[in-house]
């Protein structure tokens, strides 16, 4: 099987991204890549572009590269990562990051290319919990 697409998890807590990418992994598999990239420099709150690019390239394994931010400004560092490396192969998801991150990793553990891996990401708006 190709390799599935990456996906990686933007927060401004670190531990909030490693404990969900933890937690997918659970969900999806080991053979699903999640990287977190969490928190500001300095182990402070925010986010950090630097760290985004690197989760990007981390993530990388040929088949393209989903991310999903929390909040506002993570949206703005991973679109100005995104604008600076000038990558097609990697898309933002307008997604709930929690659920976004949980249906993604599934889609990807089950063969998904990274836009049907989007799709499910961005699906997960539609899921109510009560």
């Amino acid at each position: 099987m190709p390799p599935a697409p990456g996906i990686v998890l933007v927060s401004h807590s670190a531990k909030l991204a490693d404990g969900l990418a933890a937690m997918a992994r659970e969900v999806a598999g080991r053979d699903v890549v999640l990287v977190a990239a969490g928190g500001g420099p300095d182990d402070t709150l925010g986010t950090d572009g630097a760290r985004v690019a690197e989760a990007i390239v981390r993530a990388n394994q040929g088949a393209g590269v989903v991310v999903l931010a929390d909040l506002g400004s993570a949206v703005l560092s991973v679109k100005a990562c995104l604008a600076e490396c000038d990558r097609a192969d990697v898309m933002l998801a307008d997604a709930p990051l929690v659920e976004g991150a949980i249906a993604a990793a599934v889609a990807a553990s089950i063969g998904a290319d990274a836009p049907a891996v989007r799709q499910a990401a961005e699906e997960a708006w539609d899921v109510r919990k009560l």
